[in-house]
């Protein structure tokens, strides 16, 4: 299985539709510039060819600069293309199914939203786990709150990945928590800097 350490990372995943009409590419070259170790294509409204193009595009500057590059939810566009990875939702194909396609060839990440469903993926064969939305976010409208992270963290040995409406003003509460690594959508993307954002968050991850 390809291993990765999760530790301390800036996990930015994608969302054009917020991005002040700015490429994804764009997008993540300025918060790769910033210290993301981690890029998500995440684009629900796009179809499957289109995700393809454009996971083949952001790969080659993940590549280029030696940082982590997840597929949401295909499993078959990741493995085709030569991701590093795929994240995979609650509600999308088992983990066991997804293991028995790509064998070892994928980091394969699951988003959680309880104890029990973090605790649950730890004893699945998924490499990470997320686990929000921690704030209240544009598409979430329940929270779970940060005390959360301590619980998961006791009962689970693989990384956890803090997200959901996390910001430079909110960071700090979440890593005192106990979490080391944290993903972020528009913190990242909607900033008008896109570099300095990335590079403040980046810097806060390092200093826990």
């Amino acid at each position: 299985m390809k291993k990765y350490n999760f530790a301390k990372k800036l996990y930015v995943i994608t969302e054009s539709a917020i991005s002040r009409g700015r490429s994804n590419e764009f997008v993540v070259k300025e918060a790769i510039k910033g210290g993301a170790k981690i890029i998500q294509l995440r684009e629900k409204q796009w179809d499957k060819n289109k995700i393809k193009k454009e996971a083949i595009k952001l790969l080659k500057i993940c590549r280029k600069n030696n940082v982590l590059f997840i597929v949401n939810d295909y499993v078959d566009v990741a493995l085709e293309i030569g991701a590093d990875g795929v994240h995979l939702g609650q509600s999308d194909m088992p983990i066991s199914e997804a293991r028995k396609i790509c064998g070892n060839k994928l980091i394969i990440g699951l988003s959680t939203h309880s104890v029990e469903q973090a605790v649950k993926a730890d004893k699945e064969d998924a490499d990470y786990i997320t686990i929000g939305p921690i704030f209240k976010t544009r598409a979430k409208d329940y929270t779970i709150g940060t005390e959360i992270i301590k619980e998961i963290l006791k009962k689970i040995k693989k990384p956890l990945i803090a997200i959901g409406g996390i910001n430079k003003n909110k960071i700090n509460k979440v890593l005192n928590n106990g979490v080391r690594s944290v993903a972020v959508i528009s913190a990242v993307v909607s900033a008008e800097d896109v570099e300095e954002a990335a590079r403040e968050l980046s810097q806060k991850i390092k200093n826990a």
